[in-house]
């Protein structure tokens, strides 16, 4: 049972597209859609603060079209638009659920979006919106996991909470692939840069570890993960700075 008290007062939630795809080969299972925004409400209604960053790579992956002969660059900014698509429809999800939702895109595309704007997105927070950040950075070369912990220190988040597909936590080797995999429960952020863990680019990692910025990585699909992971439940790794736990 979810002890409902959370732990944190304001979180940002980074989405995967592929978390976004559930058990889908492509696109987005909107059953999943339904079941995050119930959860995003839940925190809500305890007053938790919820910013959310989603990634694109349930329709677009930038690396793996450059490894195809595309420019990066243009690759890249085809996967913010990718974004784009998952933040329009996980805001329609949130607000058939009743929450009041604002999306800010780091590209200008004011037809379906805000630009973002630091303070306008922490008032939106003050006043209990969900925010939900598009489009990455707005530069390519840099991934969504490095515009999660962007945002997430901006505007002052606890906690960065990295919601995985089908992976709950962090491993010494993908455990997909290898059935001896080591879980770890709780790691440093040097200790995740120096074994290479790829759960999170070093860029993002690096930010985290400068701002001592705690990141807990978990499986979107477990029972009410995200409800759990707010109120200090022990799930997935909890990546830290030194010193802490």
């Amino acid at each position: 049972m979810v002890v409902k008290k959370p732990k944190y007062k304001r979180v940002l939630l980074k989405l995967s597209g592929e978390a976004l795809m559930g058990k889908k080969s492509f696109g987005i299972d909107h059953s999943v859609l339904e079941r995050v925004s119930k959860q995003i409400k839940q925190a809500i209604e305890w007053g938790v603060e919820v910013a959310i960053v989603v990634g694109g790579g349930n329709f677009w992956r930038g690396t793996g079209r450059e490894a195809k002969g595309m420019d990066r660059a243009t690759a890249d900014y085809a996967g913010m638009l990718a974004t784009i698509i998952n933040a329009l429809a996980l805001q329609d999800a949130l607000e058939s659920q009743g929450v009041i939702t604002r999306a800010q895109s780091a590209l200008t595309i004011q037809a379906v979006a805000e630009p973002y704007i630091r303070r306008r997105a922490i008032r939106h927070l003050e006043k209990k919106r969900a925010v939900i950040f598009a489009a990455g950075t707005g530069n390519p070369y840099m991934t969504t996991d490095t515009a999660a912990a962007l945002r997430a220190v901006e505007i002052g988040a606890e906690v960065l909470l990295v919601a995985k597909n089908k992976v709950d936590g962090v491993y010494d080797v993908d455990p997909l692939k290898n059935p001896r995999a080591k879980k770890f429960d709780h790691l440093t952020h040097k200790d995740a840069l120096n074994l290479r863990l790829q759960v999170m680019d070093a860029t993002a990692f690096s930010l985290c570890e400068q701002n001592r910025l705690p990141v807990i990585i978990f499986d979107l699909q477990e029972q009410q993960s995200i409800e759990r992971v707010i109120c200090g439940e022990k799930v997935g790794t909890i990546v830290t700075s030194e010193g802490e736990a």
